[in-house]
């Protein structure tokens, strides 16, 4: 996970003229990691609605692999981490 100054310090108003929150930040560096500019949109998409730790997870998984489409095998991750996180309740009840 990225700090708040890190983020700033590599904002460049001329190039990122349209990306003003962080969410959009990451979704690109996730387009530009996963090396699928084509989606782009997707990834910020997702960067804003679901939870950093999962996306992390799933591009940690996605990277470590030999795979030629790194954005499907994503995409196949996160959707399997997702279903994983609806099996365990966030908070135990009492």
């Amino acid at each position: 996970m990225q700090s708040i100054q890190n983020v700033l310090s590599k904002f460049n108003p001329t190039t990122d003229k349209y990306v003003s929150r962080e969410f959009q930040t990451f979704g690109l560096h996730l387009a530009d990691t996963l090396d699928d500019y084509k989606h782009k949109s997707l990834y910020i998409k997702l960067a804003k609605t679901v939870h950093r730790s999962l996306l992390e997870q799933a591009l940690s998984f996605a990277i470590d692999s030999n795979a030629d489409r790194k954005g499907a095998l994503f995409m196949w991750k996160l959707k399997e981490l997702r279903k994983g996180e609806k099996n365990f309740p966030a908070k135990p009840t009492k």
